[in-house]
């Protein structure tokens, strides 16, 4: 009976560890120079508790990196190591700044319970600090004729170290970053902002750029698919579109304007016709000189036969009689007008 007694006191520390748990996630990998941020769950009991952040695998062993009793910092960003608790969410969130590969290593999120005959709640996790590189996406896509980007990380020892993007199994197809960390030609920018990040820019993608290639800092690279799609061929007509309008028979279309182009062309039209006019003029004219002059001609003629008629109806004697007959002879050639 006393050994049970015993037993039931040294199991009683761990009651609320095993009611009340704490959870985080039970391992991370981070790359070397980056910020890492770890969510720890509680119970809402737990609520008004206070919340620590230690390294250790043991809880007895275990070295406080920061609580949420003690003052906080006004910029959580130049802090190492940083907590915030969110009473209403019931999480409390630890943020580790530019992270070491030293730093690698056993780490616990806990709440204080207090108490001799009480343990704290705690969960642990196994942060792995990385040095090397990363890509946020290994396989991206783009449109014919359209563009992409490629964001690939780095480790902090090799922000000075010389960036590349090659094509997979083609050495000699290697673009890099200058002394300045840049690169630009008409279908390829590189640009490194020095803080652990670099983006390649494709631009005016073509169906020749689909395939593997490789983003590089130091010794170090990371594969990239990347896969370039036919542009379509089809256009969707827009629903807010104005009606099509069709021409009646009555509508006329508005003059075109006069250019040089058209005016030169005119203006030889009108000159033939202007030439055949002329034309046309002085042949009439000529007829009606001509008709006149034979006119004038023919006047003195025509008087001369008028006086001779009316001499002629003078005489009284019978029409028979030959003595006072009268025989006129017109001379056409010489105009002259004979009488006898």
């Amino acid at each position: 009976m006393q050994r049970l007694f015993i037993l039931t006191l040294s199991l009683l520390p761990w009651i609320p560890a095993v009611l009340c748990k704490v959870t985080t996630e039970g391992e991370l990998s981070i790359m070397e120079g980056q910020s890492l941020t770890i969510p720890c769950h509680y119970e809402p009991q737990y609520a008004s508790y206070v919340k620590y952040w230690c390294r250790g695998k043991t809880r007895e062993f275990c070295t406080s990196l920061a609580r949420t009793d003690e003052p906080r910092s006004a910029d959580p960003a130049e802090k190492k190591v940083s907590v915030f608790d969110d009473q209403v969410q019931l999480v409390f969130t630890v943020t580790m700044n530019n992270l070491k590969e030293g730093d690698s290593g056993w780490y616990m999120c806990g709440v204080e319970i207090g108490g001799v005959w009480s343990a704290d709640d705690v969960a642990f996790t196994n942060i792995k600090v990385i040095h090397g590189m990363s890509v946020v996406n290994s396989r991206v896509s783009g449109e014919e004729g359209s563009s992409l980007t490629v964001e690939c990380h780095y480790s902090e020892r090799y922000r000075e170290s010389e960036k590349k993007w090659c094509r997979s199994g083609d050495w000699s197809s290697c673009l890099l970053t200058g002394s300045e960390g840049n690169y630009e030609d008409t279908s390829v920018a590189i640009s490194d902002d020095r803080t652990r990040t670099f983006t390649i820019t494709l631009k005016k993608l073509q169906m020749r750029d689909t395939g593997w290639y490789w983003c590089s800092a130091g010794q170090q690279q990371m594969a990239v698919h990347v896969l370039v799609t036919r542009r379509a061929t089809t256009t969707a007509v827009s629903v807010t579109s104005p009606p099509i309008r069709l021409h009646s028979a009555a509508y006329l279309p508005p003059p075109k304007p006069i250019t040089k182009e058209s005016w030169n062309s005119h203006s030889h039209i009108l000159e033939s016709l202007l030439v055949c006019a002329s034309i046309m003029l002085l042949v009439g004219l000529a007829i009606l000189a001509r008709k006149l002059w034979k006119q004038r001609k023919q006047d003195p003629l025509q008087r001369q036969v008028k006086a001779i008629k009316a001499r002629h109806n003078e005489y009284s004697g019978d029409v028979g009689d030959l003595q006072n007959a009268a025989v006129v002879f017109l001379n056409r050639d010489s105009q002259d007008v004979h009488m006898y």
